[in-house]
């Protein structure tokens, strides 16, 4: 039984990995598009309302596109602290827990930090740039 407990968590865990690196890239992608667009967008802005309208859209896109994300990836450090947790017990009931350092959370920890800032800066440079430029 002990065997399918640790099968489920690591499958969890391969889960979450695999949705972080969505949000991630998605979140990337998209913050680099509207960068394009609206810095595009900019300089005609000035002539016609209607274009400094969208602009506005799509820093709203930008912000919710963002907040969801941010969002996504504190629920994923959550859930990867408590299943490593989780498997660091285990290993410890079965006497196996030399094989995993537990400082490794705190990499998890920092890694999830850097992707979160990078979110962050890039919705920010996405959304500040083409008003600058305007």
């Amino acid at each position: 039984m002990i065997e399918r407990v640790h099968e489920h968590m690591i499958k969890e865990l391969d889960q979450n990995t695999h949705t972080d690196t969505i949000f991630v890239t998605i979140a990337i992608i998209l913050n680099l598009l509207i960068l394009a667009v609206n810095a595009s967008l900019a300089a005609e802005s000035r002539k016609k309302q209607s274009l400094f309208l969208v602009m506005f859209i799509f820093v709203a896109f930008a912000i919710v596109i963002n907040l969801v994300v941010i969002s996504g990836m504190l629920r994923g450090k959550q859930t990867r602290v408590k299943l490593l947790n989780g498997l660091i017990k285990m290993y410890k009931d079965q006497g196996v827990e030399g094989y995993y350092d537990p400082s490794l959370l705190g990499n998890y920890s920092t890694r999830y930090n850097l992707f979160i800032f990078t979110v962050v800066f890039l919705g920010l440079i996405s959304i500040v740039i083409p008003f600058v430029v305007r």
